[in-house]
């Protein structure tokens, strides 16, 4: 087996890979034919392939009684999943990075680095599955989760303890309510008051071509690659960044222990995904700028970073080069959210976002029905809040099958697109 005692993983990439323009490096992956791996390589080639190939091998041979070699057990390490940890970190611009087998088992690996008796800053506007993992470490293994408002750096500055204190827990834009958190000013922070905790972000609602947030302090990154970075909701992946070499073995160890690391078909698909991020976001950022200019022009109250009346809306624009494509409206009443949620046709009723079609929910009633009502309403999460996941679709058809159903729930008087 892979030497755990020394948190060696294979196919570490030492040398630093070229930087193009963001569109360039998501489909340029680093090859090598090399038989010695090559500088800046990840897994020796022979036949030059085009397309990274899929090895589909729980096991491999080992050149001596001693092992020794380079890939042992797929558990440990496996070269399509190390091809695509070494693009995910290149574009990441992490150290390292690592594929398992969900975004919730990448936000697991994570908090195990917390111990009992230590503490967890989060923020109070969460994703369902997040504010539940972390219901359970507060249950079960003593760890102490203090939400704040992470909008204000101030409020985290005020509940760090250096004693306790191990993470700092950021989604930002948050969801449902896309609210920002200003990682740079946290990180400073954190990083002053508190040198042995850590600052993860979620970075899943941007996706790293619109968003770096180890380039802007924070000390671990991860997302969901069920979402933008796969883009067809035909795979579930979780992705980790680390900053650092030594937090990196830390991350290692713990997935090389539990066995969450992604099989070689879907480190084959996420890679293949990975190609078409940046033209599959821009396509689904600018068709969510036109949904959203609709529904502020139709008076609802619209909760989206590229629109200028976002109260944090010069915020994101420095953390990231783009909206993206997700965003929330509150039409007043749960009711006639309901009736335009199901009378929609084009937007599919489901969790989830950053796929290629677009997906319409309402959060307290799904994606966050996790967090008991009382809690909610202690975030001021409105129950009548709509998400909508904007896909690729033709933006007219969009518009007009919203629209139809806005009519439909009663929420506008029937009047024409124009």
């Amino acid at each position: 087996m892979t030497n755990v005692a020394t948190l060696d993983s294979p196919a570490v990439t030492t040398a630093k890979p070229k930087h193009y323009r963001p569109a360039t490096e998501l489909v340029h992956i680093e090859t090598s034919t090399d038989p010695t791996g090559g500088p800046g390589s990840t897994v020796r080639d022979p036949y030059n392939a085009a397309s990274v190939p899929i090895y589909q091998s729980a096991t491999f041979k080992q050149p001596g009684a001693h092992g020794s070699g380079e890939y042992d057990y797929s558990r440990s390490g496996n070269p399509t999943r190390s091809h695509v940890e070494s693009h995910l970190a290149k574009i990441m611009r992490a150290q390292r990075a690592f594929v398992v087998s969900s975004g919730m088992s990448a936000l697991d690996v994570i908090l195990r680095l917390v111990k009992a008796g230590e503490e967890i800053i989060a923020g109070d506007d969460l994703y369902g599955g997040t504010n539940r993992l972390l219901g359970y470490l507060s249950q079960y293994n003593g760890v102490v989760t203090r939400h704040v408002d992470t909008t204000e750096p101030l409020a985290v500055m005020e509940a760090l303890n250096p004693e306790k204190t191990r993470i700092v827990l950021l989604e930002t834009p948050t969801n449902p309510l896309i609210k920002i958190a200003d990682i740079s000013a946290i990180a400073d922070l954190v990083h002053q008051q508190c040198p042995r905790a850590l600052v993860v972000v979620d970075n899943t609602m941007m996706s790293p071509y619109l968003q770096k947030p180890l380039m802007l302090g924070a000390d671990i990154v991860y997302h969901s690659g069920t979402k933008y970075l796969s883009g067809h909701h035909d795979l579930m992946a979780g992705v980790i960044g680390a900053k650092t070499q030594a937090t990196a073995e830390q991350l290692y160890f713990v997935i090389n222990a539990t066995g969450c690391g992604l099989s070689p078909f879907d480190s084959w698909l996420l890679l293949r995904g990975v190609k078409t991020l940046a033209v599959r976001m821009e396509k689904q950022q600018d068709n969510a700028r036109q949904i959203a200019e609709f529904l502020i022009n139709q008076g609802f109250r619209v909760h989206y970073p590229g629109n200028p009346a976002h109260p944090q809306y010069e915020l994101h624009k420095r953390l990231s080069s783009g909206p993206g494509a997700v965003l929330s409206f509150e039409t007043g009443s749960t009711e006639v959210s309901e009736r335009i949620v199901e009378a929609t046709k084009l937007w599919g009723i489901s969790v989830s976002f950053g796929c290629v079609n677009s997906l319409i929910s309402m959060p307290c009633q799904m994606s966050h029905a996790s967090i008991p009502a009382h809690v909610r309403q202690e975030r001021a999460l409105p129950e009548d809040l709509i998400r909508l996941c904007v896909g690729i679709e033709d933006p007219q058809d969009l518009l007009e099958d919203l629209e139809n159903a806005l009519h439909e729930a009663g929420a506008l008087p029937r009047k024409s697109l124009g």
